[in-house]
């Protein structure tokens, strides 16, 4: 029998998904809060030319005011100068507007502030667009962090369908891999007595089968939505979970391993967890064959080569993983690599 800890549920309460829903963000706003007056927005520059000026109409047709800030990159200085001028406009929400380098800064700058947070995905890397967790750089533990799910999401279809392809495939790893989290989720439940979420860990794996399932299809554009979606529900997985479990184990380790070793140069998150899965799911004794079809059918890289990466970071970055979260039961816990 596991056992059964308290934990909270932060879930977002309201998700606005279709074809040019990015007009809708000040009327979003608003039905979340209708006394707001102020926002601060947090985008890469790259972004806020792409859609700044549709995020700054609907802003203005609803009477908000607004500051946008820029954060080229996810790291500590970034959340650190980015949360004074936050501080000081106390704004009633914060706007995570891009990919998972700036939804992450603005995610942490919420919790840290105690401020509500609002994700407008551009691209569909990994599931951080909806989920309570942040990948920060520039800290000595190269893992996510917990803070506060966003209370609301808008997922442009459209918008998000536009960005580079790469991108898109990189989500489908991510995605591959809640099917190794789950395992190793279940062997800390048998292993170590700890809190296993059925729930949770059938809607991760749900997200994955559906790329699974469709994995030649998810090349054509018209498909972003199906990938979308599923990155929600395994973020929200996680928020049910009260931690990272069902879509975070031994794969998401070896990404991290695989970061720190190769100094960052070593393809985008969803790119190392697809291989990291690969992996992973052998040392399972799972299907891994299907997870190679799968992550070749959308494009998405198989191989160390792929992304740059020699041999010898792949093998010592498996030999480090673990210790990076030795308190994460994994398979490497049960299986040791020499």
């Amino acid at each position: 029998m596991t056992s059964n800890p308290n934990h909270l549920m932060e879930l977002p309460r309201k998700i606005l998904i279709g074809n040019d829903v990015i007009c809708q963000l000040g009327s979003f706003i608003r039905d979340l809060n209708d006394k707001a007056t102020i926002v601060s927005v947090i985008s890469g520059n790259t972004v806020k030319t792409r859609v700044g000026k549709e995020c700054v109409e609907a802003l203005d047709s609803s009477s908000l005011k607004h500051k946008w800030i820029e954060t080229p990159n996810a790291s500590m200085n970034d959340i650190n100068s980015s949360q004074l001028m936050i501080y000081q406009e106390q704004p009633n929400f914060i706007v995570g507007v891009g990919g998972g380098r700036s939804v992450d800064v603005a995610k942490m700058i919420s919790f840290n502030l105690n401020i509500p947070f609002i994700s407008v995905p551009t691209s569909a890397s990994h599931d951080g667009i909806s989920s309570p967790f942040v990948s920060i750089r520039g800290r000595d533990k190269p893992y996510s962090l917990k803070a506060h799910a966003p209370i609301g999401v808008i997922a442009d279809t459209k918008l998000i369908s536009e960005a580079p392809y790469r991108l898109q495939a990189s989500g489908c790893g991510d995605l591959i891999g809640k099917i190794t989290a789950v395992k190793d989720w279940e062997l800390a439940r048998d292993a170590k007595n700890e809190y296993f979420g059925s729930y949770a860990a059938n809607l991760a794996n749900m997200s994955a089968k559906i790329i699974i399932e469709n994995s030649r299809k998810l090349k054509d554009r018209a498909y972003i939505r199906t990938i979308v979606e599923a990155l929600i529900s395994a973020g929200v997985a996680s928020c049910i979970a009260g931690s990272s479990r069902p879509c975070s184990g031994s794969e998401h380790l070896f990404s991290h391993a695989l970061e720190y070793v190769s100094n960052s140069n070593c393809g985008l998150h969803g790119e190392r967890v697809g291989i990291g899965t690969i992996i992973m799911s052998k040392i399972h004794g799972l299907d891994y064959n299907t997870i190679i079809k799968t992550l070749e059918n959308v494009k998405a890289p198989t191989t160390a080569k792929e992304i740059d990466v020699t041999e010898k970071e792949i093998i010592k970055s498996l030999l480090i993983a673990q210790s990076l979260r030795p308190e994460r039961y994994t398979i490497l816990n049960k299986i040791k690599i020499d």
